[in-house]
């Protein structure tokens, strides 16, 4: 009775994946690589310590605190003075009859464009930090996510690898019943073309699980998909805060605080253009030596340019045009946040009470169909068919499961980030 024993192996192999048994295989999953495809290192790599090499390496996030670097350069620069300017000017060629001017020239900023110009540059350096802290928060959502998802996809991949373990041994017994002349090789046929998909299925889930490694490899700059199991989080069944306080703790999160810095920026942009209106005076002092007449006279000159044709009134009115526009986008960002958190705090409602109730109800209610097909099949009231529809319907409801457990994991990651904390799921074993 070989197909007896298939049975008994699968209903061992399918218990372990139920509610009953979930610590079990929860930390099996966090203890060891979940398939050869993925090498184990004998550390785990957390979610925090992912979040922290991204943090470190990123790419992306190198670019944006040297923006921070550029704008204290440019506020340096802001502060300085124009450079006096020094000419020489010779009249004549003939030796006592040419005459030599030496002069120094000097801008007179009026109109307090030095300020302004200031300002504008505070203005950028503070816009370039607060790109940098959201840039840094986005990325911690992005890492977290990435993290889940190619969980989610090396947890797939041990599903069809018990599927695919199931089909094959179903194959054997179907083929040694078929030669003893026990069943119609139709049964044979049948368990075929299921080891077929599953096979078809394994392959797939391998391909997804790779390239999410290497998504998530990519936030630190790493080509390769990292050489370490991935540990699997504690499962927060919380509710989310209401969605009124989140609201109320939406001003305060980074989008916003650039969109708001982003409106000074141009604001103080605004306020150099008008100031650029106001001509600058040019001071000249010299002296000027007549070889004719064997002296030197001393010169002394303003020179102001006539604000006759050029006003800057064209960049006035692009500045203008820049600062309706920076407040335009923070009312757009602000609505669209909006739209998200609400979004995300629905998904992490949702996503709760699918997790809650497939763990304490369908779940259960699918492991005892099984077990209750392979019972009677052992009895002879079921047929093999009847065994395989249990089976395929037990692995469909886990893999449902899991999609939904990573969709509770996101939304709590999206939550943190348009709130502004980054907060993650805590590196603990899921119960």
């Amino acid at each position: 009775m070989h197909f007896k024993y298939f049975v008994l192996g699968a209903s061992v192999l399918f218990a372990q994946a139920s509610p009953s048994a979930a610590q079990t295989a929860a930390q099996s999953t966090s203890e060891h690589s979940v398939h050869e495809a993925v090498p184990a290192a004998n550390t785990p790599l957390t979610l925090d310590q992912a979040v922290e090499k991204a943090l470190a390496a990123n790419p992306g996030l190198r670019a944006a605190a040297l923006d921070v670097a550029i704008a204290g350069g440019m506020r340096r620069q802001s502060a300085l003075f124009p450079n006096p300017e020094l000419s020489f000017v010779r009249e004549g060629t003939q030796r006592g009859t040419r005459t030599q001017t030496v002069q120094l020239s000097q801008v007179l900023e009026l109109g307090g464009k030095r300020s302004a110009r200031i300002r504008l540059a505070d203005s950028e350096q503070r816009l370039a930090a607060g790109s940098l802290d959201a840039a840094r928060i986005d990325l911690r959502g992005d890492v977290t996510i990435a993290y889940f998802d190619a969980l989610a996809a090396q947890e797939r991949v041990r599903l069809a690898q018990a599927s695919l373990d199931v089909a094959t041994k179903a194959t054997m017994a179907a083929a040694k019943r078929v030669a003893a002349g026990r069943v119609s090789p139709v049964e044979q046929d049948r368990a075929g073309v299921a080891q077929a998909s599953s096979r078809l299925e394994f392959v797939e889930a391998e391909a997804k699980a790779t390239v999410a490694l290497y998504k998530l490899a990519a936030y630190w700059g790493d080509t390769s998909p990292p050489q370490h199991s991935l540990f699997m989080p504690d499962l927060d069944l919380t509710p989310p805060p209401p969605l009124a306080e989140l609201e109320r703790g939406l001003a305060q999160a980074p989008r916003v605080r650039r969109a708001r810095l982003q409106i000074e920026r141009e604001q103080a942009q605004v306020g150099l253009d008008r100031v650029q209106r106001i001509p600058d005076v040019t001071l000249i002092v010299g002296s000027k030596k007549d070889d004719e007449i064997g002296r030197s006279q001393t010169v002394v000159g303003l020179s102001v340019p006539l604000p006759l044709f050029n006003r800057n009134q064209g960049a006035l009115q692009a500045s203008l045009a820049r600062a309706d526009k920076a407040q335009a986008e923070f009312d757009a960002e602000r609505l669209r946040l909006h739209q998200a958190l609400a979004d995300a705090h629905q998904r992490a409602q949702l996503s709760r009470e699918q997790v809650r109730s497939m763990r304490e109800e369908i779940l259960p209610a699918a492991q005892r169909v099984f077990d209750a097909a392979v019972t009677g099949f052992e009895a002879g009231k079921f047929g093999f068919l009847d065994v395989l529809d249990a089976q395929r319907t037990l692995l469909q409801i886990r893999t449902q499961y899991i999609q939904a457990l990573y969709e509770r994991y996101r939304a709590v990651a999206d939550l943190g980030r348009l709130a502004g904390t980054g907060a993650a799921p805590e590196n603990r074993t899921t119960p």
